[in-house]
């Protein structure tokens, strides 16, 4: 008889330019049989993008329309029914900037280490074969249906003025979709940050923290066992450390 597959996903959400992907992509270094799934893979051709209401240029941002909804909630719900990506799909994340931020080799070593064991000893008891889906993404945690799917739920907080300097030293982001991999580059125009990525970012996340505060505020439980990394004042190595032991201590 075949061996059973679980797959468990688990969200790394938090504003553009905290850090999410970087933390996804140390995650899949470490743990055996991963793979990351990107938000930004589903978000709809440029041409169906919205304008903003206000300032008449596309908003890329705004929740409603930055995600394809209905096709990312369907995705997770195939991966997590097959353990495995839907044939087709395409990321495109390997034409955005890639900035390297390492960590301690003996954080990485540690913890391949742990999760080896872990798989070790599944595998000796015959229990079923474990798929990790690393789903980051700046609207991890807007839609209800996409926090359903979610198994452990991780949150990187990083405050206004260190996002801002981060997304206005980017080059730009690419926009490819899947009948376009390879997309255009889109580069913020003048006051894009300011005008609308960061106030789209609070309204999507007025309701994960308490008074809508998203720099300060605790968790509403809107998002059950969202574990907060408070990026600023730790390492990445730290935070790959603390999202480690979330990860293991939930397969035991």
């Amino acid at each position: 008889m075949a061996k059973k597959t679980r797959v468990i996903l688990v969200g790394i959400g938090g504003a553009t330019c905290s850090g999410k992907t970087t933390l996804a992509k140390h995650l899949k270094r470490i743990l055996p049989n991963s793979v990351i799934i990107h938000q930004d893979d589903f978000t709809p051709p440029q041409e169906q993008v919205p304008m903003h209401p206000v300032h008449n240029v596309q908003d890329w941002d705004a929740a409603p329309g930055a995600i394809v909804w209905p096709r990312m909630i369907s995705f997770l719900r195939e991966v997590k029914a097959t353990g495995q990506i839907p044939a087709g799909h395409r990321s495109h994340d390997h034409l955005n900037e890639q900035k390297d931020v390492p960590i301690p080799v003996e954080v990485r070593d540690r913890w391949v280490t742990v999760f080896e064991g872990l798989a070790a000893r599944r595998a000796a008891e015959g229990s079923e074969d474990i798929v990790w889906g690393l789903v980051d993404g700046f609207l991890m945690y807007w839609s209800p249906e996409v926090i359903e799917q979610l198994d452990v739920r991780i949150y990187l907080r990083v405050q206004h003025d260190v996002l801002r300097q981060r997304r206005h030293e980017r080059h730009g982001y690419h926009t490819a979709v899947q009948s376009d991999p390879e997309g255009t580059l889109w580069r913020d125009p003048p006051m894009y940050w300011e005008q609308i990525v960061y106030p789209a970012f609070i309204d999507a996340h007025r309701d994960v923290f308490e008074n809508g505060d998203v720099e300060n505020g605790a968790p509403t439980g809107k998002v059950a066992g969202l574990v907060l990394l408070e990026s600023l004042s730790m390492t990445m190595g730290d935070a790959v450390n603390r999202s480690c032991e979330v990860i293991s201590a939930f397969i035991g």
